[in-house]
């Protein structure tokens, strides 16, 4: 059984957070005046999320990888994710008739007078009818189980050795193949991080990693851990070119390892490497929240794939880290599970399946621009 570096890694990461915590001891900054100091509450937290997304694969394989291949779990959550979509169909057809019914018969716009007559006591809010309450959560269930047989068969069947087993070509071991399986996943890497910020379905996943309002070594271990759960452009498409797996397994940690010790704040720059690495400066970048910095800066170890693909921009003042909207809280199953609430949530009260797959795939931007809308017109 083949340890994971990152594994490994561990006890370099506690003495690394524990000299940046030294240093900030002997250089110190008014309190509240520095977004890099650390904050018990929140370093805990990181630290949680950490710790869970070293056991996340493990429960995941246990808990999801069955609904992979033709087994029963698998046929079960194929027949959920059928039966769901099609009677979500057919609900969204008998509101479209007895919608239509009532406007023929003079009561104006159904819904709305429901809505305007029914109102929640608690906040005032209005309440939606039975019917559509109903289609929103049979199509809820329709679309979750639907991406999760889509991800689950998606990550069976794109594996290394699966990849590796249907090429011909095999590059064989050595410096240069291990530098040309680095290379290749940070360019992949590059992409996929790209479309975490893009696509909701990936950002629900990703955002955890950008849920602290403070920025220091304790904030790149706060890891997601549902990654089993959405789509990656697959990084064992180096084996199509002959990369042995365990050499892009070797690439994945080192990618991991590296992307550790930019998240600080106690490196101000690095010279004329900062042309071609990702550096602190680069990723202090990425994770703030001002509008010229938002969705910049995408790369792990080259910061020239940003430059060459027009996602690059320089540190030119001092970054507001956390989420545009921040939730507020320490607890790591909500940081992790959050923004997938706030996603099912969504989808349930889309009245289309180009609206409920919309809050899936499209730009979270989209998504919460939807929300304000929805909220406002309530």
């Amino acid at each position: 059984m083949r340890l994971d570096l990152t594994v490994l890694a561990i006890p370099g990461f506690i003495g690394a957070m524990a000299a940046e915590y030294a240093w900030q001891r002997k250089h110190p900054a008014p309190p509240g005046t520095r977004a890099g100091d650390y904050e018990f509450k929140d370093t805990m937290a990181s630290l949680s999320m950490g710790l869970g997304s070293l056991v996340a694969p493990y429960v995941s394989k246990t808990l999801i990888g069955p609904l992979a291949g033709r087994g029963r779990a698998a046929r079960t959550a194929m027949t959920v994710a059928i039966g769901a979509t099609a009677a979500t169909t057919a609900l969204d057809v008998i509101r479209k008739l007895r919608s239509d019914d009532f406007g023929a018969a003079g009561v104006a716009d159904w819904d709305t007078r429901v809505l305007q007559r029914t109102q929640a006591p608690s906040d005032g809010a209005p309440v939606r009818p039975v019917l559509e309450r109903i289609t929103g959560r049979v199509a809820g269930i329709a679309v979750a189980s639907t991406a999760l047989v889509v991800a689950t068969e998606w990550g069976a069947r794109t594996t290394g050795e699966k990849f590796f087993g249907r090429t011909p070509l095999d590059l064989g071991d050595g410096a240069l193949v291990a530098t040309l399986a680095v290379l290749g996943w940070d360019f992949i890497y590059y992409w996929n991080h790209r479309l975490d910020h893009e696509v909701r379905w990936m950002w629900a996943m990703h955002e955890v990693h950008h849920s602290s309002e403070h920025y220091n070594l304790s904030t790149a271990l706060r890891q997601p851990w549902g990654d089993t759960m959405t789509l990656y452009i697959p990084y064992s498409l180096l084996a199509l070119v002959g990369v042995r797996p365990r050499h892009i397994i070797n690439a994945r940690a080192i990618n991991l390892l590296y992307q550790f010790w930019i998240h600080t704040e106690a490196v101000r720059s690095i010279g004329w490497l900062e042309k071609v690495l990702n550096t602190p400066s680069h990723h202090r970048v990425h994770h703030g929240t001002n509008s010229e910095y938002l969705d910049r800066n995408h790369g792990s170890i080259l910061i020239v794939w940003d430059k060459l693909f027009g996602t690059f921009e320089a540190e030119n003042s001092q970054p507001v880290y956390g989420l545009t909207k921040n939730i507020d809280t320490f607890n790591p199953i909500r940081i992790a599970g959050h923004e997938w609430v706030d996603m099912f949530e969504q989808v349930t009260g889309a009245d289309t399946w180009g609206g409920r797959w919309s809050y899936l795939l499209r730009s979270p931007g989209w998504a919460y621009s939807h929300r304000r809308s929805a909220a406002t017109v309530a």
